[in-house]
């Protein structure tokens, strides 16, 4: 029987995942927060900074996790990064993770 657990997440598919989350993000018009791996304190999953300048920037847990669980907290992270609430917010989650449809593990475009 196959194991039902999934892969664990890798830096080139948060990598992906976080490109593809910012392109989608500027077609809508929406704040594009930074992304980086991992959070600075050990025992956080994600973490939302604002920076004095008005950038934000979103740390995740890739190490040990599923990427569905990473590209949740991604998304997780522009909707805090936009302020949004409610119907909005669960609008732009569903949108935004059927844009980001499959992430998969892929060679980085130099390697091919």
């Amino acid at each position: 029987m196959p194991d039902p657990t999934p892969p664990p997440a890798t830096a080139v598919a948060f990598a992906e995942g976080a490109r593809r989350l910012g392109d989608l993000c500027r077609r809508r018009g929406l704040v594009v927060p930074g992304f980086r791996s991992p959070p600075a304190d050990p025992a956080a999953r994600r973490t939302i900074r604002h920076r004095p300048d008005g950038g934000v920037i979103v740390a995740v847990r890739v190490r040990g996790r599923p990427l569905a669980d990473v590209l949740v907290d991604l998304v997780e992270g522009v909707v805090a990064a936009n302020g949004l609430s409610g119907e909005e917010a669960a609008r732009l989650r569903r949108e935004l993770l059927a844009g980001l449809g499959e992430v998969e593990e892929s060679p980085p475009a130099w390697a091919a």
